[in-house]
């Protein structure tokens, strides 16, 4: 009888020690989950940290606060990112004003946090079509419809594709038309007709040289004639842009140009001449090892010699 009290007892000993810390979880997990009403992201995850450190979640009042205007960049991030997924139809216009500030960061993020809404920006009338009105309106001032451009882009919506292109190739504004390209970069397009290669060859430099970082960071770029053709350009920013480009995309066909371009006889600027060295390196092929070689045993620039070595170890 009595081994089978000690018994009894031990066994009631051990659910009390099991019970009492489930209890206690249970407390604290009730505890933890009121507190994640007032903070998202990280909370999920580092549920062991102190809650000043995590973020609270931004109020709708707060959205339309710094939406306003009057607030640091970076206080503008916080308050956009921490309302990520606040459904509050009336902030839509007080954001949506960020899409022509000044700051660039302000427009990215407002664009951000516009194209993850549900309801009030992708309907009728609503600020999608409005940005597409603006692009379009040749009597906007061109800032805004460079803006607005941009902003296109930042949505990532197929339906923009064609308004962007078409502002490639109808705007008068170098602005409007560069911000466009970029637009296009953006949502990894060359444009329903491959406006991307025809922006190679528009008269500003600046939307050139926006096409040519372009050709090389969308999924599909096909136009490596007229990226080639941009070897004459007359602006030495734009050569060795398309230079880089020629080499990243590895085309060969562009091979017998870019030797052109390594030869002090052709191409006066030192740094177009070590660009073509690194693209032949790159491109990786032996028909151009005569070239290179000879560039890194006589070319009069000391960068170009280097590049040429370089480039010899890969050919």
């Amino acid at each position: 009888m009595q081994h089978r009290s000690l018994i009894r007892a031990a066994f009631t000993f051990l659910a009390a020690l099991a019970v009492s810390p489930l209890s206690q979880a249970q407390e604290a997990d009730s505890e933890l989950n009121q507190d994640l009403r007032l903070t998202a992201g990280r909370a999920t995850v580092y549920q062991q940290m102190d809650k000043a450190q995590l973020e609270s979640l931004t109020t709708p009042d707060r959205l339309k606060n710094v939406a306003r205007g009057g607030f640091a960049p970076t206080e503008i991030w916080r308050a956009l990112e921490h309302g990520e997924k606040v459904e509050c139809l009336d902030c839509i216009p007080y954001v949506a004003k960020l899409l022509y500030d000044d700051n660039s960061k302000n427009r990215e993020i407002s664009a951000w946090w516009l194209r993850r809404r549900i309801f009030g920006v992708f309907g009728p009338g609503q600020v999608y079509s409005r940005t597409v009105a603006t692009l379009n309106d040749k009597t906007q001032p061109e800032k805004r419809r460079a803006f607005a451009a941009e902003a296109l882009g930042e949505f990532l919506t197929a339906a923009g594709t064609r308004h962007v292109a078409q502002a490639i190739l109808e705007d008068e504004s170098p602005l409007v038309r560069a911000s466009a390209v970029r637009a296009l970069q953006r949502m990894s397009t060359q444009g329903p007709n491959g406006e991307l290669g025809v922006a190679l060859s528009d008269p500003d430099e600046k939307v050139r040289l926006a096409a040519v970082h372009a050709s090389t960071r969308v999924n599909v770029f096909t136009d490596i004639a007229d990226l080639t053709a941009r070897l004459d350009d007359s602006s030495s920013a734009v050569r060795t842009g398309a230079l880089e480009a020629l080499g990243t995309l590895r085309s060969r066909d562009a091979v017998v140009s870019i030797v052109a371009r390594l030869s002090a006889q052709n191409e006066p600027a030192a740094s177009v001449r070590a660009a073509a060295a690194a693209a032949l390196g790159q491109i990786g092929d032996g028909a151009a090892r005569e070239a290179v070689q000879n560039a890194r045993d006589n070319d009069s620039d000391r960068f170009v010699r280097d590049a040429a070595a370089v480039a010899l170890r890969r050919l």
